[in-house]
């Protein structure tokens, strides 16, 4: 997805039918990293759920599902007229850990492992240790 054309569209990981997760989530999950790496700016317009649509090929409805799911994490709001902007409130990941994951990328590219696979050991890791931190608290 790019911000900067107007034009937007899906990695090749949402076109896959055997992908486990739904356009609607791919569709949000792309807006979300957009938004998190400050990419999509506080006030930012976002496309109309028609255009989103019509670029990446996909209902109306797949588009305005992600849309609701953005805005009820608190990443856009939408307003009759002004369209659906990027909250003020919306956080962004800092810069020394977007950093970071642009060096595992990297590294990840330069090894052969495939990104989801690196994603997904991400994610547990993430798991592990925030269920130690908790522990550790208590």
């Amino acid at each position: 997805m790019t911000a900067s054309s107007g034009r937007i569209s899906l990695p090749d990981a949402a076109q896959n039918p055997a992908e486990e997760s739904s356009p609607a989530i791919e569709i949000y999950r792309q807006f979300r990293g957009l938004i998190m790496s400050g990419q999509l700016g506080a006030g930012e317009r976002l496309p109309t759920v028609r255009q989103t649509a019509s670029d990446l090929g996909v209902a109306a409805g797949t588009a305005a599902r992600a849309y609701r799911l953005l805005e009820r994490d608190g990443l856009v709001v939408t307003r009759t007229a002004a369209g659906t902007r990027v909250s003020e409130s919306a956080g962004v990941v800092p810069h020394a850990v977007i950093r970071q994951i642009r060096e595992l990328v990297t590294a990840a590219e330069s090894s052969g492992s495939a990104i989801d696979d690196v994603i997904d050991v991400l994610r547990l890791v993430a798991r592990s240790s925030s269920g130690s931190s908790e522990t550790e608290r208590t």
